[in-house]
């Protein structure tokens, strides 16, 4: 089963990744890692997402979608899309990506949460550089202060997650990924993540899929 996780920044989507993949052996896509592995190898894709992140500039659809298709080649079964798609014309690309190997996007979750709610857990979040889990500094902490639990490494915050930045995301997240809500509503299960631990969410998500 393919499973895209949809909702605004700071809603949990990487939590739920996480727990999905460790428990039921699903495999994480997310554009971020995408762009990262293929500009760290150099590959003809990421050098030319590189020329426009450099400028400051998104990278174009294309290039995405182009990234994403050959990731497809050989991981298609079990996928958590995370990130991606962003809008709905990259949403198109991706059901033609997978028509063409026989697959589909079985359901979408999407993660219902308040703007209040979402800011909070964006201020208070800080990620692991290496395997990039995150945490909440009220309410998923680390073991040990700072530090990430499964490596030892410094826990950092987000640039993007600044509070002068966060209402940005959100204007962009309501402009271009939330009409995908309507996109795929024959497809969609709505989970409500309002102050809910992400466990309780989890457990949810994993209830929901069962139906």
């Amino acid at each position: 089963m393919n499973i895209l996780l949809l909702g605004a920044p700071g809603s949990g989507k990487g939590t739920q990744s996480e727990f999905l993949c460790e428990k039921n052996n699903y495999i994480h896509l997310s554009t971020g890692d995408l762009f990262r592995k293929n500009i760290g190898n150099e590959t003809e894709l990421g050098v030319l997402a590189k020329s426009y992140i450099n400028k400051g500039i998104l990278v174009p659809d294309e290039v995405t979608n182009k990234m994403v298709e050959e990731y497809l080649k050989d991981n298609s079964d079990n996928v958590i899309f995370d990130g991606y798609p962003r809008n709905v014309e990259q949403a198109k690309e991706l059901d033609k990506m997978l028509n063409s190997i026989n697959k589909m996007l079985n359901c979408v979750v999407y993660l219902d949460i308040d703007d209040s709610v979402l800011i909070d857990r964006i201020v208070n979040r800080v990620v692991c550089p290496v395997c990039k889990r995150s945490y909440h500094l009220i309410n998923r902490k680390p073991k040990v202060a700072n530090k990430c639990d499964f490596d030892n490494a410094d826990l950092q915050s987000r640039e993007d997650d600044k509070l002068d930045k966060v209402s940005k995301r959100l204007e962009t997240y309501n402009n271009q990924t939330k009409p995908l809500i309507d996109f795929y509503k024959d497809r969609l299960i709505k989970i409500n993540a309002n102050n809910k631990k992400p466990i309780e969410v989890y457990k949810d998500i994993i209830e929901a899929l069962k139906k």
